[in-house]
């Protein structure tokens, strides 16, 4: 359910809340051996028991139920905080994410230069995503494959959001009329894509956590720290743009200081309450640690 909440919100990444909850090995051990517990079906005699073990899948039918139970009952909860309370809710996000670093970080026992080099271009490659602005991009099909690719790769990842991925190349909105309408071939490509990049991204980054887990541990605790940029509470908006209902959403924003925030959309700052709500976020997750420590 925190996965899904999360994957909710543009900017912030189911895969942190995975990380943080000690389950992110898991999940990308059992996506990767799904595929291969599918060929042996007809070894194992299409025995469902087997199956279930080799793909694990009672945990992924967990998670799945948890994600869209969270999106089902969260989802206009959350999209409607963030309209009327935006400053508090990306406090309280930006309070988790900085904890979130900390605890991702801390598992590195010995820090050696390939560690801070891996850090530092972490750090580089979160920030540079959150800058770079919406793209014209085409319509085909291959590019309706290779965005679904790309937004899932990046929902697995902590510290970058699959929905603002899609957001920067130009398929957001796309993909969210295609929904509305019912367009299933746009769909049915974009799912495939996201099938595909899913498992073979899965493959990569499992590999790289067991040949060299530190200094991945460190470039993806660099990507969440560099992620900071996008959820910074205080915004100045400098470029929107029509949606398909009409409504005018902003597509660039600046980070700005409460008092230059005030001055430019003349809403209150709410420094107290975004205070109390980073803390929260923040000890969120020392609660989320000691709950992850007990966990069957």
């Amino acid at each position: 359910m925190g996965m899904g909440a999360a994957d909710v919100v543009p900017g912030v990444s189911g895969g942190t809340i995975a990380f943080i909850t000690g389950i992110y090995d898991e999940l990308l051990s059992s996506v990767k051996n799904f595929p291969k517990a599918i060929a042996r079906l007809p070894a194992n005699k299409f025995n469902l028991k087997i199956f279930m073990e080799e793909a694990n899948l009672g945990f992924l039918l967990a998670l799945l139920a948890g994600i869209a139970l969270s999106f089902l009952s969260l989802a206009k909860i959350i999209t409607a905080l963030l309209k009327n309370y935006p400053v508090p809710v990306w406090s309280f996000f930006f309070g988790l994410i900085l904890a979130s670093v900390w605890f991702v970080l801390k598992d590195i026992d010995k820090w050696k230069p390939s560690h801070f080099v891996s850090l530092a271009a972490g750090i580089a490659a979160g920030y540079l995503i959150t800058v770079v602005g919406p793209s014209q991009t085409p319509d085909a099909l291959w590019f309706i494959f290779v965005s679904g690719a790309a937004a899932i790769c990046a929902m697995i990842l902590p510290g970058i959001s699959g929905s603002f991925i899609l957001l920067l190349l130009g398929k957001y909105e796309y993909m969210l009329r295609a929904i509305g309408s019912l367009d299933l071939i746009a769909i049915g490509v974009f799912a495939l894509g996201a099938a595909s990049g899913l498992i073979s991204f899965s493959h990569f980054l499992s590999w790289l956590l067991k040949k060299y887990r530190f200094v991945t541990i460190a470039f993806l605790g660099g990507m969440m720290f560099g992620s900071l940029n996008k959820i910074w509470p205080w915004k100045e908006t400098v470029e929107s743009i029509f949606n398909s209902k009409g409504e005018l959403i902003p597509v660039r924003e600046i980070n700005v200081l409460p008092c230059t925030y005030v001055e430019t959309t003349g809403a209150d700052a709410m420094i107290p309450a975004a205070l109390i709500m980073l803390a929260t976020g923040f000890l969120l997750i020392f609660v989320i640690d000691k709950i992850a420590r007990y966990r069957v």
